[in-house]
């Protein structure tokens, strides 16, 4: 009993020092999730503002838009933006099962660079080449070197002519610990992407005037458009994940306090058991003892009768 006793007190403090553990992660996933839904934010808008110049600068000077070779696309290229911890619930699955849907039907072949450790072990168990996995950013800081270095990756293969199509996956959050699934076609800047910045209507009935030469302008908010692309995508991909992992935080928090409810249970209704076979053992010994000493005088009187029947007359 009191064994049981014991391994019932070792798991209940396991299961408090647990739950101090995922309080923890909890606070701390709530505390990032600021900073990164701020920053998209913020990348909403200058994005929007970098859509604009652009279309000034393609309605200004059409032959200056970039042009892309005829024919099919020699190699995808996808950047898949995943996560190196656990405890994210279904984050890492529902964006490797999108990337490939949405890669299945592409006839070229395709090379998939992982932003993760485990959306690259997803992404690798459905049939999809992933090669060495890119460290997720652990800040805001930290996002643009990541952005800088898959922007050198891209520019490396483009003119090796090595890759034609580029595509950004992400998850996008919704409301809440709510996310889903995005893509976004990056490269090439083809006339459907000309198309689509030509037609983001001007804020004001003023039309703009594009300064410095149109091809200079046009090729620094290009690299504006790519930067703030790649960066949004991250951002984006980090605030989902740390709602998927406050979200599950939460319900490991909802299932410890109810596991700690049934142990505690469980302890009460043991110890009260072992009280009540003491109390019965107590009892039973009193009773014991209460009919020994009712039987000793009846004992005494059947010798005191015996002793006066040998001594009686002759």
């Amino acid at each position: 009993m009191s064994d049981g006793l014991a391994q019932l007190r070792h798991t209940m403090a396991s299961a408090g020092d647990l739950q101090s553990v995922v309080r923890t992660m909890k606070a701390l996933a709530a505390a990032s999730i600021g900073q990164y839904e701020q920053s998209v934010r913020a990348l909403a808008q200058y994005h929007h503002t970098v859509a604009l110049g652009l279309g000034a600068c393609l309605r200004a000077q059409a032959a200056a838009a970039p042009k892309t070779e005829a024919g099919p696309p020699r190699r995808t290229v996808a950047i898949v933006f995943g996560s190196d911890q656990g405890l994210v619930g279904q984050f890492n699955e529902s964006i490797a099962s999108h990337v490939q849907r949405t890669l299945s039907a592409t006839p070229a072949p395709v090379s998939v660079w992982a932003v993760g450790e485990r959306v690259q072990v997803r992404l690798r168990d459905a049939g999809l080449d992933a090669g060495p996995a890119l460290t997720v950013p652990q800040s805001v800081k930290g996002i643009t070197p990541l952005v800088g270095e898959i922007l050198l990756q891209a520019v490396r293969l483009t003119q090796a002519q090595e890759a034609s199509e580029l595509f950004l996956f992400h998850n996008r959050p919704v409301s809440g610990s709510v996310c889903e699934p995005v893509v976004q076609r990056l490269l090439p800047l083809d006339a459907r992407w000309r198309d689509a910045m030509v037609g983001v209507p001007w804020p004001t009935r003023n039309p703009p005037q594009v300064v410095c030469g149109g091809g200079v302008t046009l090729r620094v908010l290009i690299g504006e458009y790519l930067f703030v692309s790649l960066f949004r995508a991250c951002a984006e991909s980090l605030a989902s994940e740390n709602a998927s992992r406050l979200a599950a935080m939460e319900r490991a928090d909802r299932n410890i306090s109810e596991l700690q409810g049934d142990l505690s249970g469980r302890f009460n209704r043991l110890r009260q058991s072992r009280i009540d076979e003491e109390l019965f053992d107590v009892i039973s010994g009193f009773e014991a003892l209460a009919s020994g000493e009712a039987a000793a005088p009846s004992d005494a009187t059947e010798t005191a009768q015996a002793q006066t029947r040998s001594n009686g007359p002759r």
